[in-house]
């Protein structure tokens, strides 16, 4: 089913757009893929966090890492289970392992300002990180997808340090610290999984 709403949502965009070439229309419908398979993953998502009892922390998870997560990029599982089963743990494992420990403050003013340099770092080398199934070819969505991942992922670090309830802050550290994980070279290879210009050329803004 969701093969043939894909199919036909890209036939439609070509139609629409007719210098769609095929390798653009393959990106667009795996990329459609991604996108409409979300949707069945987030209501498992929720549902797993009811039964675990932590609906609350993983709504919140999800949503404070909505904008960096979004921008940053990062890999993806090519199998359903596979997908389902990395959603599950992030949005679930995260919220549910940061209600059983404590960072005191004096540690928090130093790892904090580690994971934020490692952070800045990891996003100037590889983000925003696209797959060859959602691919980034303009150069221009490339810069602004960046700058906000500078913003959100510092602003996250910052509410780490002013947040003083124990689940939110631990909940920030882990998720954005993780999140930024997904977007490095070495989770690309160790999940088997390509940027897009490795998939289809390097394509710039002056090229389309």
């Amino acid at each position: 089913m969701l093969d043939k709403v894909c199919t036909f949502l890209t036939n439609r965009i070509r139609k629409e757009m007719p210098e769609v070439d095929d390798d653009r229309a393959e990106a667009i419908y795996y990329g459609l893929q991604n996108i409409l398979g979300e949707i069945p993953k987030i209501f498992l998502v929720f549902a797993i966090s009811y039964i675990l009892g932590i609906f609350k922390w993983t709504v919140f998870t999800f949503l404070a890492l909505f904008i960096y997560k979004g921008a940053s990029g990062g890999v993806h599982l090519k199998t359903h289970l596979g997908c389902i089963l990395m959603t599950t743990a992030f949005y679930c494992i995260i919220p549910l392992v940061s209600q059983y420990f404590v960072i005191p403050n004096n540690i928090k003013y130093i790892i904090v300002p580690i994971i934020l340099i490692f952070g800045i770092v990891m996003i100037k080398l590889y983000a925003p990180a696209d797959t060859e199934a959602v691919p980034i070819f303009d150069d221009k969505v490339k810069r602004k997808k960046q700058i906000v991942s500078y913003i959100s992922f510092t602003v996250g670090m910052i509410l780490v340090l002013v947040i003083h309830n124990n689940e939110i802050s631990n909940i920030l550290l882990l998720a954005n610290f993780i999140q930024t994980l997904t977007i490095t070279n070495a989770a690309y290879k160790i999940t088997n999984n390509k940027h897009g210009y490795e998939v289809y050329g390097e394509i710039s803004n002056e090229s389309i």
